[in-house]
């Protein structure tokens, strides 16, 4: 079986700082942090070279293991197969030839028999420099950083801006805030009147045909109460039999919400309750049922205490009980 002895010696270097082959030597990683070299301007990376120790050939079980794991072959095996590798290597530096692992170095006897090791600088088992090569960056001709500072020192200072331009603007602005401002205020934005929508969840407002007919409703009544009163003649008249009449309590509702369903009336009158009003549902002649915070005998009793309800209860407005 053929195995390549020097993949597997590669492959436990990026790992693995000393790798020993046993019975020829040990390959130890050297690594050297990242350096630049001012001469010539060049970044070098970080970098872990390799070097060798021909007194480090005991069998730590580390080459032999990897190499019977990843073969699937028994332990017996694959340190023959490491032996026959060191023999071979021995023949030929004996022979005088040069060994050469790629990636790794190279090995020659020299003159008085001893194994000499050169290693190849090209290669960097460092695995965080991955990817990373030397560059050179040379440095700018005639570039002299103090020169930079005193030019920024001498530099003009920031003009102020000029009053006339600071008039010229606020001549702009003043008036359109006044527009912003004004045209709210006179269009009536911020009085009360009857709302579209309500902050209270449960409140769906009536607010199909109610309006004009609250509006009128409301003219209507008080055009009767101005006919009704009867103006005070200067002579004195003669007496009459004055019949007291009753007068009608609770005439005019002040009502806060309109609903389809029952249940949501029911529910708006349970939290008026909570809060001490006097709720009452009314029956509405479209099929709704209307949501009575309080009863008035008095139209502009009704109206006074619908002004104060509305900023609690936007919306409400004021229908007779008939």
């Amino acid at each position: 079986m053929k195995v390549d002895i020097t993949a597997f010696i590669k492959e436990l270097l990026f790992g693995h700082d000393c790798v020993i082959v046993p019975g020829f030597g040990g390959f130890i990683g050297n690594y050297t942090p990242a350096r630049i070299d001012k001469d010539s301007g060049t970044f070098y990376p970080p970098v872990k070279q390799i070097s060798f120790n021909r007194n480090l050939n005991h069998n730590d079980g580390l080459l032999v293991g990897r190499i019977s794991g990843t073969s699937n072959i028994n332990y017996g095996d694959a340190r023959n197969l490491v032996e026959e590798f060191v023999g071979e290597l021995r023949r030929k530096l004996e022979r005088g030839e040069k060994v050469i692992l790629d990636n790794i170095g190279s090995f020659v006897n020299n003159q008085e028999g001893n194994v000499q090791f050169e290693p190849d600088r090209s290669a960097n088992y460092h695995l965080d420099s991955y990817g990373l090569e030397s560059f050179q960056c040379l440095p700018l001709e005639g570039y002299d950083v103090r020169k930079r500072i005193i030019r920024n020192i001498e530099r003009d200072p920031v003009k102020q801006a000029s009053i006339r331009k600071i008039l010229w603007r606020a001549a702009v602005i003043i008036p359109l805030l006044a527009v912003i401002v004004g045209v709210p205020l006179k269009m009536d934005l911020f009085k009360a009147r009857i709302e579209a929508t309500t902050l209270n969840p449960l409140v769906t407002a009536e607010f199909e045909q109610n309006k004009k007919a609250v509006d009128e409703g409301i003219i209507d009544e008080s055009a009767k109460i101005k006919e009704n009163e009867k103006p005070v003649s200067e002579t004195p008249a003669a007496p009459e039999i004055v019949v007291p009449v009753v007068a009608e309590a609770n005439v005019y509702c002040l009502i806060i919400g309109s609903f389809k369903s029952e249940e949501n009336a029911i529910s708006q009158v349970n939290m008026l309750k909570a809060e001490g009003f006097i709720p009452e549902i009314v029956p509405a002649p479209n099929g709704f049922y209307r949501v009575s915070a309080m009863m008035c005998s008095d139209l502009n009793a009704a109206l006074s205490k619908k002004d104060s309800i509305s900023k609690k209860f936007p919306g409400t407005w004021v229908s007779r009980k008939k």
